[in-house]
């Protein structure tokens, strides 16, 4: 069992840190300070130290010359960025910024222990072809739960794209993950052992984004007291992952280009330019090359990021996803709490399935958190969600109702019928001798939400002579 010491001065975030990894089979040490974890423990002797940057009395990058060789997670606030960088230079072996996703930590802790693992190996035994590790390539080690056909399709290509060094530009609407498939796509290159440096372009002031991305010298600006390096030169040998790329002022795009056609940068104020080495994976809910037509973006730096494209599925278009991604994340919830035995009543399976989740899977995960936290019994009910209910009002239908009225149509239903299906079939064969008000009637929901659900599947509202609404 790896032993991992956690030093963090917030009592809070290291005991939710310490539950999070013993729960998950790590033995846990913990400290407050530089200081109190030299007095209590030997450093060197842990596999692994997570400690916060910034910490009463000494940093926690003081931690990286008293580990002698034990790898150090630096965590940072977004607003430590700049020292996180830093920190990395001087040898820590990751950051992780706060507040820091579950899913995350466990990956990063794993594969950096992982990592220290095989090195032991290596250095304990001569490697030979025969026992040479690659990166992992089971679909578990991707990270991402999928298995309807469009994510099985996206995970082959990640599989293929990822031990190139090819660019790569991911596409999808916003909270569908696509910062997971980033990190797949680093976790099974041969980059994976060096850093991956994540930046949101639309978090970074436009007035910092150069800075923060390609370093400036001392006096660049004013406030520039002293030289500090850019997050374009801390993922040297590794990956920059640029999330809302087309977020990212057209100077600064100028700049990225050069990385990309020259392999180098030249920091902000200086002269000289400088030779890095690095993957660039870029993401967008938008369409870049409506806005490269438009002029605002660069299309010369649109097509060197369009080597290969990746397409992440919305939600909505997943299927029986949905359900899986929510129990897991009711799990995590439930682990959190210590609750364990928390299931969803049926009525919530239904509204979970066949709701659009417009914020894809970032709304389903505050949704069942909380769902979680405000049930008061083990079976969590549709109305903790906090999703519009009536708007998929047709759950209550779903069964014989729904039988009955496409039996009356004439069509036989069949057992994997989903309620969409059943939907846009009713409305098409009764709207032309049926009001809105009739259709809505029939289907046991409001004008308002048979209206809504009309626009949500694209079916129009036909115009005749022998219908009024």
């Amino acid at each position: 069992m790896s032993h991992i010491l956690i030093v963090e001065d917030e009592t809070i975030i290291r005991s939710a840190l310490r539950r999070l990894l013993e729960r998950n089979q790590y033995e846990v040490s913990e400290a407050g300070s530089v200081q109190e974890a030299q007095e209590r423990f030997s450093i060197p002797g842990f596999d692994l130290i997570v400690s916060d940057l910034r910490l009463p009395g000494a940093p926690g990058t003081e931690l990286i010359k008293l580990a002698e060789g034990t790898p150090v997670l630096i965590m940072t606030s977004y607003a430590s960025l700049r020292s996180a960088v830093d920190s990395m230079k001087m040898g820590a072996v990751d950051y992780i910024a706060k507040p820091f996703d579950h899913d995350e930590m466990l990956q990063t802790v794993a594969r950096i222990l992982h990592d220290r693992q095989e090195r032991a190996s290596a250095t304990a035994a001569a490697p030979s072809p025969a026992t040479t590790s690659t990166p992992a390539s089971a679909q578990g080690d991707i990270g991402i739960i999928g298995h309807c056909p469009p994510m099985q399709d996206l995970f082959g290509k990640i599989r293929k794209v990822a031990p190139t060094d090819s660019n790569v530009l991911i596409q999808g609407e916003s909270g569908t993950g696509k910062e997971l498939v980033a990190r797949a796509l680093h976790n099974l290159s041969h980059r994976a052992k060096a850093p991956m440096i994540s930046v949101n372009c639309a978090a970074i002031p436009e007035t910092l984004i150069e800075s923060e991305l390609f370093g400036h010298e001392k006096g660049a600006f004013t406030g520039a007291s002293a030289g500090r390096a850019g997050l374009v030169e801390a993922a040297d040998g590794g990956t920059l992952f640029l999330d809302e790329i087309g977020e990212l002022p057209l100077e600064a795009q100028a700049r990225l280009l050069r990385v990309l056609q020259e392999g180098e940068i030249r920091r902000v104020g200086s002269v000289q330019s400088q030779k890095v080495d690095v993957r660039l994976i870029a993401a967008t809910h938008r369409d870049l090359k409506t806005l490269a037509k438009t002029g605002q973006f660069r299309e010369d730096l649109y097509y060197r990021l369009h080597v290969i494209a990746l397409k992440l599925p919305p939600l909505r278009e997943r299927g029986n996803d949905v359900l899986e991604i929510a129990r897991a994340f009711l799990a995590r919830q439930c682990q959190r709490m210590g609750n364990d035995g928390m299931h969803f009543s049926r009525d919530a399976e239904q509204a979970i399935r066949h709701y659009s989740w417009p914020g894809n899977v970032r709304e389903l995960e505050n949704a069942i958190e909380r769902a979680a936290i405000l049930s008061e019994s083990a079976e969590i009910d549709a109305t903790l969600l906090g999703i519009d209910i009536e708007l998929d009002g047709l759950d209550d239908e779903f069964d014989e109702p729904c039988t009955s009225l496409l039996s009356a149509a004439g069509n036989e239903p069949t057992e994997d019928l989903s309620l969409e299906d059943y939907f846009q079939h009713f409305v098409l064969e009764h709207q032309d001798h049926m009001t809105e008000t009739e259709l809505a009637r029939k289907l046991g929901i409001s004008r308002k939400c048979l209206w809504e659900r009309r626009q949500r599947l694209g079916i129009p509202r036909r115009k005749s002579s022998t219908t009024t609404g």
